[in-house]
């Protein structure tokens, strides 16, 4: 069903859009996820991520995670940040950067890690919305984004980063029905589809 959602996106520039920000700790891949609600009747929801991994030591990881992150840096699908740590400037730099292409109207984010950077982005001119990551929040977007995958009506390109994160999610359920990711049983990184979420 994700696969059959890789429609080529088209110019998005200036487009209005919404933001999903799940920031990583020290060592691992954060991501900005931008989502454009259809301005056509026949145009699906794009989805158009944004990844940032420590530069250092990708050629090791690689292996272990069995993904090819070198090849995603060389080819765009990942940007990779200076040093052995996830250097947040960067991060940040590249954010007020795509706010400068992309009309982002507000930006979701998980207050874990982030206080700092959400801070100075507000300061900048972002309206940052700061969203929880139990049931009560995660649930209604969880299962929209679903939908809209199934209904096909979402087109991300297929970006191979998003893919794998995409593949890697296990969902768990409480006793009212209500879902969410979890990256705690999930098999790998599953960031790009929490930023999704949240900015759905």
């Amino acid at each position: 069903a994700w696969d059959a959602c890789a429609t080529p996106l088209p110019d998005l520039r200036g487009r209005r859009c919404f933001g999903g920000l799940d920031l990583s700790s020290t060592t691992d891949i954060s991501a900005l996820v931008l989502v454009f609600p259809p301005i056509a009747d026949d145009e699906p929801t794009w989805i158009l991520p944004t990844f940032w991994i420590p530069g250092d030591g990708i050629i090791d990881r690689g292996p272990r995670d069995r993904v090819p992150y070198d090849a995603w840096v060389r080819d765009g699908y990942i940007r990779a940040t200076p040093g052995n740590v996830i250097d947040y400037d960067t991060i940040e730099r590249d954010i007020l950067q795509l706010n400068n292409e992309y009309d982002i109207q507000e930006v979701a984010y998980d207050r874990w890690n982030a206080t700092q950077m959400t801070q100075h982005l507000a300061t900048e001119g972002l309206t940052m919305v700061q969203m929880g990551q139990g049931f009560a929040s995660m649930s209604a977007p969880s299962k929209e984004l679903m939908r809209m995958v199934l209904a096909r009506s979402i087109g991300h390109g297929g970006q191979p980063a998003l893919r794998w994160m995409a593949d890697n999610v296990t969902a768990e359920m409480d006793a009212a029905g209500n879902v969410k990711p979890s990256k705690a049983k999930s098999t790998q990184r599953i960031d790009g589809i929490v930023g999704t979420i949240e900015a759905v």
